[in-house]
């Protein structure tokens, strides 16, 4: 008689971490209870087993719900090349990183195929990789991006004893280029320049030529360029996108429901240039909904003009999103669209996509209804102009609106406020820098964003649009693309909460975490000198929002589904929910393709890191404006507060314009420096002098450089009077004070709490 079989015993949480870590690429559940012989009711023990390990933050779940290591890069990415080792190894790092607090992994590049020609410095390839360890990884290259055009570099041309040079704009870039008279193309010194990098020596610099002339570096407009070029943002739309833009027809009533006796209204800024959502709200006559409210939000039928697979769609899903500078818009679509007939103007006819929402008198959705339907603005207003209405100011535009319109969206917003309040959502509100161009061309003033409440009654409508289009699109079980927020990692939670009790505030352990907790916080924190702190470092313990046809909630707006549906002319996103209602409800041509659906969660990572490069590139644009329009206040002394803190130094913010520049430690009154990661200071040996994050300063502007964005500035004493000369030096600081390796640049950002910015989030 045979023995029997006997069954492997169940893995422990340390043998299931070991295998996913030693993984080269990201595991499913049915892989790991293949290797560990898991079958039966064990499975449903490795389910409880996984959610645990996700929930202590050892692995996180990405694409096809697959596990891996924290920050753990796809199986597949995009690469951009940062240069060539001793070796000649090919070494490259992800195009779009998305943790601010962890600096991207190398990714060591196999050969290319015999045949292939060879990656250079700035080139962009889709690659698959393999892990080797947390920070390492191994690629292999699927397809070189951008067709044959050679590697390019944006930066300041200049004039050496030996020739021409080339400054990267890059602050991360490590060397110059040599430019030779017979490359220089008639760039004059000063001028900032795209130039390709050309096929490298064996000694030397590297050397580049010209291939465009931005302009001078004492043009403001040509800030932005810096920023569209370094960040690889397409500019020129392929010629049979444009052809296809023009030829778009104007719209008819033909399969559409006649809205055009309907106020509909656009609200927006008033340098806004495209109108895509446009909004209407009524009381509710049904005497079964007392106090509820009847609404109508009626978006740009995008979908009707840019269909799959065309050329426009092609050249929207490589842009991603429009990305917004001070003195341009580089539009997702042609502007024979964007700004014509996808723009929902006063008086024309316009294609739209609405749905009808009714809510009951505590702000919850009782049901909704999507039409494909033919509108035309009853008005174009601005924000200020909405609110001044409503306070009792309206001018010759809003005096007639302002009963049968302006006064029941707010009626309606009243509602939807509350229940936003009652859902318990993360409510922070931080300032936004605003840089205004003159007529001259060049920063007129830097300033803060004014914040309305007719800024949140758009919100609130959009954001019902958005559950509404969800919603909808889960009752007929068609896939889509979610917008989802997951709550914060515990490896970020610990050091904020720490943080948090060192300012007096405590962050509850043990339960399970809900955005209320920190709007709590938030609250207590309110008009407290704090209070723009507390804000700051409880965004940078936040997970990044993106898009993903798995659906895990939007934690900061406390919903269990949430979709992007409002703004199909700048997100294709929004394009790809619009389809998927024109399939799903029979409303038209131009729905989702069998082929789209197959791969949404391709679509999502694409867009979700075309959407981050838009952000880094506004970010960086805005940093150079600022550097630009303090260029002229070298010597200045400024008030602010410190932002960050680092083994190399102190990150400051001014209060003036909401400027961020370096304190090098070298500048410090002369002591050694150890970088307290609990408290968030730099702490003296000797004379026990504490720099901490928080405290108010005074500094004096040192250097601004508009090219790379860079600011650096030097300590004074509260009373402005200038502090001990400095000869400090640092060093990091582990809890028990154990030092770690200096960082040798200045450029490096320090981690978690300590990093000077908060990642840019869009909602």
């Amino acid at each position: 008689m045979k023995n029997p079989k006997k069954e492997a015993p169940f893995p422990t949480k340390e043998q299931v971490l070991e295998f996913i870590r030693e993984s080269p690429y990201p595991v499913g559940k049915r892989e790991i209870a293949r290797a560990f012989h898991i079958s039966g009711d064990d499975r449903v023990a490795l389910k409880e087993l996984l959610r645990d390990l996700e929930g202590d933050g050892a692995i996180e779940k990405g694409g096809r719900r697959r596990l891996a290591p924290p920050a753990s890069l796809p199986p597949v990415g995009v690469i951009v090349v940062t240069g060539v080792d001793m070796d000649g190894e090919v070494i490259a790092r992800p195009l779009n990183w998305s943790d601010p607090d962890r600096e991207p992994p190398r990714i060591l590049m196999k050969p290319e195929r015999r045949g292939s020609p060879t990656l250079g410095e700035g080139d962009r390839a889709l690659a698959r990789l393999a892990r080797i360890r947390d920070d390492l990884y191994e690629g292999r290259t699927i397809k070189k991006l951008g067709g044959d055009q050679t590697a390019q570099i944006v930066g300041l041309y200049e004039l050496g004893p030996d020739g021409g040079r080339l400054r990267p704009a890059d602050r991360r870039a490590k060397a110059e280029f040599v430019i030779l008279p017979q490359n220089a193309m008639d760039a004059a010194p000063g001028d900032l320049v795209v130039a390709e990098v050309l096929p490298a020596s064996r000694h030397g610099l590297k050397q580049a030529r010209v291939v465009e002339v931005l302009g001078g570096i004492d043009q403001p407009k040509a800030i932005s360029l810096i920023a569209i070029h370094q960040h690889g943002i397409p500019v020129h739309f392929p010629p049979a996108a444009i052809e296809q833009a023009e030829a778009a027809l104007e719209p008819t009533l033909a399969g559409r429901t006649d809205l055009r006796d309907i106020p509909l209204v656009t609200i927006d800024g008033a340098d806004a240039r495209d109108f895509d959502d446009a909004v209407f709200a009524e009381p509710d006559t049904n005497p079964d909904n007392a106090g509820g409210w009847h609404l109508i939000v009626a978006i740009a039928d995008v979908s009707a003009y840019v269909t799959p697979g065309s050329p426009l769609d092609k050249a929207a899903l490589d842009r991603g999103n429009s990305c917004y500078f001070p003195d341009r818009v580089v539009p997702m679509l042609p502007e024979a669209l964007s700004n014509e007939l996808c723009s929902l103007k006063p008086g024309v006819n316009r294609a739209c996509l609405a749905v009808h929402i009714w809510i009951d008198a505590t702000g919850r959705i009782k049901r909704h209804r999507f039409v494909r339907g033919l509108m035309r603005s009853a008005a174009r207003l601005t924000y200020e102009q909405v609110q001044d209405a409503f306070d009792g100011a309206p001018d010759d535009l809003t005096g007639p609106l302002l009963d049968r319109v302006i006064r029941p969206l707010y009626g309606a917003y009243a509602v939807l406020a509350h229940a936003r309040s009652r859902r318990g959502t993360l409510e922070l509100d931080l300032p936004e820098r605003k840089v205004r161009i003159g007529e001259d061309g060049k920063v007129a003033e830097i300033g803060v964003r004014t914040r309305l409440d007719s800024h949140r009654l758009i919100e609130e409508f959009m954001i019902a649009a958005n559950v509404a289009a969800a919603e909808a699109l889960e009752a007929r079980d068609t896939p889509l693309l979610y917008r989802v927020h997951a709550e914060p990692a515990l490896d970020k939670l610990e050091p904020l909460r720490e943080f948090l009790k060192s300012m007096g505030y405590n962050l509850a352990k043990g339960t399970v975490m809900r955005p209320a907790a920190f709007t709590n916080i938030l609250d207590k924190a309110k008009d407290t000198p704090e209070s723009e702190l507390i804000s700051m470092v409880i965004l940078r313990s936040q997970a990044q929002a993106v898009y993903q046809p798995d659906n895990i909630g939007h934690f900061g707006l406390a919903l269990d589904r949430y979709a992007h549906f409002t703004s199909p002319i700048r997100r294709y996103a929004d394009l790809v929910v619009h389809r998927a209602l024109v399939r799903a409800y029979h409303l038209g041509d131009g729905g989702l393709s069998d082929e789209e659906m197959g791969k949404l969660d391709k679509i999502g990572e694409q867009i979700s890191g075309t959407e981050r490069r838009a952000a880094d590139a506004e970010r960086d644009a805005l940093d150079r404006y600022v550097a630009s329009y303090l260029a002229d206040r070298v010597g200045a002394t400024f008030s602010g507060r410190i932002s960050g803190v680092s083994n190399f130094g102190l990150f400051v913010t001014l209060d003036e314009t909401g400027a961020d520049g370096i304190v090098p430690v070298s500048t410090l009154p002369d002591d050694f420096y150890d970088h307290d990661q609990v408290h968030h200071c730099l702490l003296g040996r000797r004379h026990r002098r504490v720099f901490k994050l928080g405290e108010r300063v005074k500094t004096r502007l040192i250097e601004a450089d508009a090219m790379t964005g860079s600011m650096v500035f030097r300590l004074l004493n509260i009373d402005g009077s200038e502090m001990p000369g400095g000869r400090g030096s640092g060093t990091g600081a582990s809890r028990r004070g154990r030092p770690e390796r200096r960082r040798e640049r200045a450029e490096a950002e320090p981690s978690g709490l300590d990093a000077p910015k908060p990642p840019r989030r869009r909602r």
